[in-house]
């Protein structure tokens, strides 16, 4: 009987396209599915004439793979990895190995990885991005687990992943949940990415009453900018599409609910528990959950009045500080998700190397953009650097433009119009640059009310005062 190379669990559109890479870049592939009809459906369809094989049963999958065996699941997050991994574990062997590359939350992956490895059964947990697209054509592939579980699926990732600057957009990147860590973080920064395009639309249509072909120009010329990126490429498509039954623009008919899957979530959650500022990625997450308000929002809408929308300032010039105000904007929250991987690698010792995460991030991915050249670059320079703010180009660039954020948010406010993840991001940038924050005034209140204590700017030690007590002697004097 022919042996297959690798397996696959889970037969939902990005697993098939992921079968359909694997086999085209010349490795024969055994899948299964839980309803054995969607199995057949692709081996009679798409797959027909490929060296892809249907298994109506798991253990005929296990049967039909070269040993040590290989089997990637593509199935749901939660309960459903760990229901196939309980299915698969009596069938397979030690030495064998099981790779996640659906968006599980990198502590079911890291105990998985305990579990697994106790029972002598290698684990990579693996962020995949790019979309149904990306999965046929070429992802970017962030994969953490054991070393040596790493080099039994090497070749297989480097040959189906996409390809950056000559570079396969893989790497390995450390121990246990250190992938879906990764893919994590770089969600959270395509929630602050899609958000700030958003705002940008926003400001820009209701300000100066831009029509679609209008923004979809804008963003095209952005696109030949600093801002090159997929999600301003696929911006500027958006405003391209008519709807069929009115011929108006398609987007003006999307209903204005932004959903979310819950990791953008996972990463504010976390940047919260390891102590690292977010700020416009919190904001990107909290703007997809008032979005979800959209019947109070109408509610409100015919109460709660602001000012009129009425600008009568230079149309192009504030286009043009759009531009550099997005990308101001951008730094800053890359600076923020940088910054937290960081934090990430010390706190679960994942020894990350900041460089390669953004090398295999630059093809692939949804937040592939020009810059993460640079990223790479700063991080190659110096690998210790503590925040990409203090680089010495995205310092430039940001300095640069800060005066053109600072106008676009006063437009904004002063027009009623909200942009939450811009103002984050330029607050986390005065906060930063601030050597003296109002957190001493925070430490005396806590110190007032609950004796927490507090440092002091000129000696060592732990103090405690009695604030009331003392208040109550000077209001006497």
């Amino acid at each position: 009987m022919e042996k297959y190379t690798i397996g696959l669990v889970g037969l939902a559109v990005m697993g098939q396209n992921l079968v359909l890479n694997i086999e085209r870049n010349g490795y024969p592939v055994a899948v299964y599915n839980r309803t054995y009809e969607r199995t057949q459906e692709f081996i009679e369809g798409s797959a027909k004439g490929k060296r892809i094989k249907g298994c109506e049963t798991l253990q005929e999958l296990v049967d039909s793979l070269e040993s040590p065996r290989r089997i990637m699941l593509m199935v749901q997050a939660g309960n459903p990895v760990d229901q196939v991994i309980e299915q698969l574990k009596p069938l397979i062997e030690e030495g064998d190995l099981l790779i996640d590359g659906g968006n599980s939350f990198f502590k079911d992956t890291e105990r998985r990885a305990v579990a697994l490895a106790e029972a002598g059964i290698n684990y990579i947990g693996t962020g995949v991005s790019g979309g149904e697209y990306g999965a046929l054509h070429g992802p970017a592939i962030m994969p953490g687990g054991q070393p040596e579980a790493y080099e039994m699926v090497k070749s297989i990732f480097r040959d189906i992943a996409a390809v950056a600057e000559g570079e396969p957009c893989v790497a390995y990147l450390g121990p246990r949940g250190a992938g879906h860590y990764v893919k994590m973080v770089h969600n959270g920064i395509e929630y602050g990415d899609m958000q700030l395009i958003a705002e940008a639309y926003d400001i820009m249509h209701r300000a100066l009453d831009l029509s679609a072909s209008e923004l979809s120009a804008i963003f095209g010329e952005w696109y030949e900018s600093e801002l090159e990126s997929y999600l301003i490429e696929i911006t500027r498509d958006v405003f391209l599409v008519d709807d069929p039954d009115t011929g108006e623009p398609l987007v003006d008919y999307v209903l204005d609910e932004a959903q979310q899957k819950g990791t953008g979530k996972w990463t504010s959650q976390d940047a919260m528990d390891i102590g690292m500022p977010l700020q416009t990625i919190n904001a990107a997450v909290e703007s997809r959950l008032i979005s979800a308000l959209k019947d109070q929002r109408v509610a409100a809408s015919e109460v709660l009045t602001g000012p009129t929308i009425a600008f009568d300032g230079d149309r192009d010039a504030l286009i043009d500080d759009m531009r550099q105000a997005l990308f101001a904007a951008k730094i800053c929250s890359y600076a923020q998700g940088m910054g937290l991987l960081r934090a990430a690698s010390e706190e679960y010792d994942y020894n990350l190397r900041l460089d390669d995460v953004a090398k295999l991030w630059r093809g692939g991915c949804i937040i592939r953009a020009r810059f993460l050249n640079d990223i790479a670059s700063a991080y190659e320079q110096n690998p210790e650097l503590d925040n990409l703010l203090l680089d010495p180009y995205f310092r430039d660039a940001f300095l640069s433009r800060q005066d053109a954020l600072r106008r676009v948010i006063t437009t904004a406010v002063q027009l009623g119009i909200p942009c939450l993840a811009m103002s984050a991001s330029l607050g986390y940038f005065d906060a930063y640059r601030t050597a003296r924050l109002p957190a001493n005034l925070t430490q005396a209140q806590r110190d007032y009310f609950g004796a927490h204590t507090y440092r002091r700017t000129d000696r060592e030690g732990v103090f405690h005062t009695e604030w009331q007590q003392l208040a109550e002697a000077a209001r006497e004097e």
